[in-house]
């Protein structure tokens, strides 16, 4: 059988909205001037049900709340680190207060999470929005590690009135769960089951959990891999139990470490149900920084590489 071959996650969701757009009226989408091969078509096929309110993430905020008023399936798309920072305000005026008193559908789409981005510097990358968007609530913030899941995920966006925040990775990345997408309800699921660790990892970070875990098994060091897509609502109680079968606890993530992201979350979960084990979170150096390199290169200088990755498992487990 063929491996499936991996895809931009935008691609992959895109092209679920522009199926269904066909068939269910409620469908609109919205754009901040930020192109891609399926959006022609959507453009194309539903003129009326698209807009372009270009380099304006603010105005996009706001067309899309009032949209979503009218009862529209609003899904807005831009760069990643535009959609959460440049229109935050709106983000949480227009979304998250006013969804209170008025519900309403809308999904930011941001695409470009982390390094993806990788030439066009700080700017452009992202490693604040698990945080900032996390903190707003109402939102369920939306991390895949592929696009099978990324696709998958529209059903839920369209089908479940809220808001949501999808962080798509910019580049293809290697297939994690074959044809079949994981259990969007728990919020996560195990690649790999370990007895030393639990490693809870989201976006591209779950891949570079799963190459520490296959060279540290080459030492017998055995490392469970959870990747965890769901941020803000994933199933609590049976996270835990995962965790509370193994003795020590980290967590992988691109975006700053200690400020609020999967590291907080996962330690915050273990306080909650009263597990006591040593946590170790790996995530970037909180500063801002203007070299240039490839993905990888920037990693292991930013502390979330492979290599890096392995020597801090390996002191934190003291083997």
């Amino acid at each position: 059988m063929t491996a499936l071959q991996p895809r931009a996650m935008r691609d992959a969701l895109l092209e679920r909205i522009w199926e269904n757009m066909a068939t269910d009226e409620r469908l609109f989408f919205v754009a901040a001037d930020f192109g891609a091969p399926t959006l022609d078509r959507i453009r194309g096929d539903f003129p009326k049900r698209f807009i372009n309110v270009g380099i304006a993430e603010q105005n996009l905020i706001n067309v899309s709340a009032g949209l979503a008023l009218e009862g529209f399936k609003v899904f807005a798309y831009a760069i990643a680190p535009f959609i959460t920072m440049r229109c935050y305000e709106q983000c949480r005026t227009n979304l998250a207060l006013l969804s209170t008193v008025r519900p309403m559908n809308v999904t930011l789409v941001g695409v470009g999470a982390g390094y993806s981005y990788v030439v066009s510097g700080p700017t452009h990358q992202c490693y604040e929005d698990i945080t900032l968007m996390r903190t707003l609530p109402g939102f369920s913030v939306l991390s895949p590690a592929d696009h099978v899941t990324a696709g998958a995920l529209f059903d839920r966006c369209a089908g479940q009135r809220g808001l949501k925040y999808l962080r798509f990775d910019a580049q293809n990345l290697p297939v994690l769960h074959g044809e079949t997408a994981p259990d969007l309800n728990k919020g996560f699921t195990q690649l790999r089951d370990g007895s030393d660790a639990s490693v809870v990892a989201t976006g591209y970070m779950v891949h570079t959990a799963l190459k520490v875990a296959d060279k540290l098994a080459q030492d017998g060091i055995s490392l469970a891999v959870i990747d965890l897509f769901d941020l803000s609502g994933f199933d609590q109680d049976a996270l835990a139990a995962l965790l509370a079968a193994r003795p020590a606890l980290i967590s992988m993530e691109e975006g700053f470490s200690g400020r609020g992201g999967v590291d907080s979350l996962a330690r915050d979960l273990l306080s909650r149900k009263g597990l006591e084990r040593p946590t170790l979170g790996i995530g970037v150096e909180p500063a801002y920084r203007f070299e240039l390199g490839d993905r990888a290169t920037l990693h292991e200088q930013v502390g979330i590489g492979p290599l890096v990755a392995e020597a801090r498992v390996r002191a934190f487990l003291k083997t």
